[in-house]
């Protein structure tokens, strides 16, 4: 068989397989966080596409707490919403990336390493809802799509208040390198162990 048709081949048999290992990551990131805390706020929010233009520092408001009032939730929601967005975006810098993750620091090697693969190139979020469950924590509803096309939907993860700013919690971008850590040809850090 000519190389040519070997890699077209090679192409048509990876891309079900990057679409199942990334719904696969998705399901198991999936945060167990409950919204049926009497204090919790739930917004939902409209959808983003990660090919929105992103600013070139992290959302940054100030933190707002359940004690806030609406007012406070919608802020807080809405940075939850930018800063979720542009994490998963592959127009974002790796620096802001780092500064986007819970603990953003102690993932940067891996941060650069998986958006160096073309899979993390074709993935992008949509956010559908937020539910503050507390002055520091979140439950994001969220949606995967990879090359266009949807891999996961309604999946949900945490967000976190840290350093003033609404991160994407660890927990989330852990699950993705647990599932996908060998078709991205990466090791999952310690960190998420």
């Amino acid at each position: 068989m000519p190389l040519r048709y070997q890699a077209q081949a090679r192409r048509v048999l990876l891309t079900p397989a990057v679409a199942l290992a990334v719904t696969a990551a998705v399901a198991a990131c999936s945060s167990s966080a409950s919204s049926s805390s009497s204090s919790a706020s739930t917004i939902p929010v409209t959808s983003a596409s990660a090919s929105a233009p992103a600013s070139s520092a992290p959302a940054s408001s100030a933190p707002a707490t359940n004690g806030g009032g609406a007012a406070g939730n919608v802020t807080a929601i809405t940075e939850i919403k930018a800063n979720w967005v542009k994490f998963f975006s592959s127009s974002t810098p790796n620096s802001e990336r780092v500064a986007l993750l819970q603990d953003g620091q102690t993932f940067a090697a891996a941060i650069k390493s998986f958006s160096a693969s073309p899979l993390a190139s074709a993935v992008s979020s949509k956010v559908d809802s937020v539910t503050l469950s507390s002055s520091t924590q979140a439950a994001v509803k969220y949606d995967l799509t990879a090359g266009g096309t949807s891999v996961a939907s309604g999946q949900t993860g945490t967000a976190v208040l840290q350093d003033g700013t609404w991160k994407v919690g660890d927990d989330v971008f852990c699950g993705l390198l647990k599932e996908g850590a060998s078709l991205l040809g990466m090791t999952v850090p310690a960190a998420c162990k």
